[in-house]
């Protein structure tokens, strides 16, 4: 800490602005002022625009020292040895929504986490991945108590990029909760304008047309399906798009005949040799619209299915007497149907 800030008991986080720099004052942290000499008087007339007149401030010259209202420092002849500190404004946070930005605010300032300081957006991507997947976890386990755990752990990741905008001077929360708030205002026009809607399919197809219409020209009813998306979350909104705009089987029966045809073309490509992975997504993509026809959703469907066997196979190695890669294609039935039956 700085020998200034010793002198008046202060601790904490702080900034020291030396002459001829000043930095953008955080209001959570002790403010220095250092070398500014006579120049002080113009340095407390810009702080006038982002401290209350009420601000407490202190002048250190010498062992001497003078306590005053922000608003009463212009009244001071300053000395080249002059010192000013002004004390920390915030130093708690409110709870709640912004008692979360108060803490990522503090964790990036002044005195922060040298870890939290180091990250950029583009090192936070796989922590949003990591977060969003443990709160699908919480979920499907139907745990009340990690689910609000989980869904904090995912809200603090826009927040924390949102603050390293706004320390930046950029955009900060605010902005990202605000434009988020039009967007929904404006494609809701059934529930904040006078647009009636028979049911929630129509609800879909008037907020497709209403995002392919912003902006100005119009857009695919497609753009803004990330690429990034894992292939069978991608697969099953492209073909939730398509169809609502259309391009749908008139009825389930002839989903089942896409299937058909597409295993048929696959043992064809099978037989020949080319052409194979092409039928493969051809029928998956199949498979995932048949789910839609269904209301089903391929990805739990998936995640389910991969958790049964999961368990089932280690029910297996359980229940094995000897190295399962040994066993016998009946002795394999055998312990299936075992592990089936308990799993």
């Amino acid at each position: 800490m700085v020998e200034e800030l010793r002198r008046l008991g202060l601790q904490g986080p702080f900034q020291v602005h030396l002459a001829p720099t000043v930095l953008v004052p955080d209001e959570r942290a002790h403010q220095v002022f250092r070398g500014f000499g006579k120049g002080l008087g113009s340095v407390v007339h810009g702080l006038g625009s982002r401290y209350p007149f009420m601000t407490p401030a202190t002048v250190l010259r010498g062992n001497g020292r003078a306590d005053r209202m922000l608003s009463e420092l212009a009244e001071l002849e300053w000395a080249e040895e002059d010192v000013l500190v002004i004390p920390a404004m915030r130093s708690d946070h409110s709870g709640g929504l912004y008692g979360l930005v108060w803490v990522v605010d503090r964790l990036l300032g002044p005195g922060g986490c040298p870890w939290d300081q180091e990250q950029t957006h583009a090192s936070l991507k796989r922590h949003l991945i990591e977060e969003a997947y443990e709160l699908i976890d919480a979920i499907d386990a139907g745990s009340d108590t990690k689910m609000r755990e989980e869904l904090g752990d995912v809200l603090l990741q826009p927040v924390m990029h949102a603050q390293m905008e706004s320390l930046a001077g950029n955009w900060s929360i605010d902005e990202v909760a605000r434009i988020v708030t039009d967007k929904l205002v404006r494609r809701h026009p059934h529930v904040f304008g006078d647009l009636e809607v028979s049911d929630a399919e129509e609800v879909l197809r008037n907020w497709d047309a209403i995002k392919a219409n912003e902006g100005g020209e119009p857009k695919s009813v497609l753009e803004g399906v990330p690429r990034s998306l894992p292939a069978l979350l991608r697969a099953f909104e492209v073909s939730k798009r398509a169809a609502r705009n259309g391009f749908e089987w008139p009825d389930l029966e002839g989903v089942w005949e896409k299937l058909e045809e597409e295993k048929a073309e696959l043992k064809e490509a099978v037989a020949t040799g080319s052409g194979i992975s092409d039928e493969i997504g051809d029928l998956l993509f199949t498979v995932v619209n048949l789910a839609r026809w269904l209301k089903i959703e391929p990805e739990d469907a998936l995640r389910a299915m991969v958790d049964r066997f999961t368990a089932r196979f280690q029910t297996m190695e359980r229940l094995s007497e000897g190295p399962l890669g040994e066993l016998t294609p009946d002795q394999w039935e055998e312990l299936w149907q075992q592990a089936k039956a308990v799993s």
